[in-house]
């Protein structure tokens, strides 16, 4: 069908949805990839479609794998571009691509996924990432949407400012789904900036709840959240012995607080919170 995509089945679907979650990008407590993880894990699922990993990925950036058993070299596993479909419970298809971001050929690599998800007749694409911000892990993750649609963004909620940032892959498939009509929104769950160096399950349970309700699909993410139960109580005792750390997440809390129902977002007067970033690094180097 094409230069870069290998097609693997045509199966048939229901309304699917694309879920966008690549690797190499922004992803605060691993909570994009956790996500996604989590999803296929929650559904059977079929390949579709794979990537030319010699036209799109450095190697040199992103190593195979090597397994050596006794000696013995016994598999090699390449990085890889795959387009997996599921289907949820409701019924309705999920198709999910995942791998590492492109580190070459973008444009080639956007207008072939585009054109394959219009193929595959996609009802709408989502984007799923993560990003350190100065919130506090004792309050619930709120989400950020980018889109092209504003009544999307605005599902989602969104910062009300104008800034330019670096783009993944991710945005620039927003883009261009955008562009060639079809529906498609960015979530970002906003992950204490403290604890973004370590797995955060909290931000990928939030993530999958706005996926579900954006795409009506059901989702349990009840292990996801009672493992983010277990790591705000490590983070709470890692801060039992600070009275300035524990002061510094109440600023955290009351600023929060305050963004409840506003419709904007201060963080000028917020602290770095990099002192504690830097004592929960210490603590966790000497627990291992």
């Amino acid at each position: 069908m094409s230069e870069l995509a290998t097609i693997h089945a045509w199966p048939e679907l229901e309304r699917p949805v694309l879920v966008v979650g690549m690797e190499g990008w922004i992803d605060a407590g691993v909570g994009s990839a956790t996500a996604v993880a989590h999803l296929l894990a929650s559904m059977p699922h079929q390949l579709i479609a794979t990537f030319d990993s010699d036209e799109l990925v450095d190697f040199r950036a992103r190593r195979p794998t090597l397994r050596i058993v006794n000696g013995v070299d016994t598999e090699m596993r390449w990085p890889e571009i795959r387009l997996e479909a599921a289907t949820n419970r409701t019924g309705r298809s999920v198709l999910i691509l995942t791998g590492p971001e492109p580190d070459m050929r973008w444009h080639a690599f956007i207008a072939e996924t585009v054109a394959l998800a219009s193929r595959l007749h996609v009802e709408l694409a989502l984007g799923l990432g993560a990003f350190p911000a100065p919130v506090p892990h004792t309050r619930p993750i709120r989400l950020v949407g980018t889109s092209t649609d504003g009544e999307l963004a605005a599902q989602v909620g969104f910062l009300p400012a104008g800034i330019d940032v670096p783009s993944g892959v991710q945005g620039a498939l927003e883009m261009a789904f955008g562009e060639s009509g079809i529906p498609a929104v960015g979530l970002w769950a906003r992950v204490p900036h403290y604890a973004a160096a370590m797995p955060y399950p909290g931000a990928s349970a939030a993530l999958l709840g706005g996926l579900a309700q954006l795409a009506g699909i059901e989702v349990d993410v009840s292990t996801l959240q009672s493992a983010a139960a277990a790591t705000h109580q490590q983070i709470d005792q890692l801060l039992a012995g600070s009275e300035e750390h524990s002061a510094l997440v109440r600023q955290l809390e009351a600023q929060y607080d305050e963004e409840q129902g506003a419709s904007a977002t201060n963080f000028g007067d917020l602290p770095t919170g990099d002192e504690l970033a830097a004592e929960l690094e210490r603590f966790l180097r000497g627990q291992q």
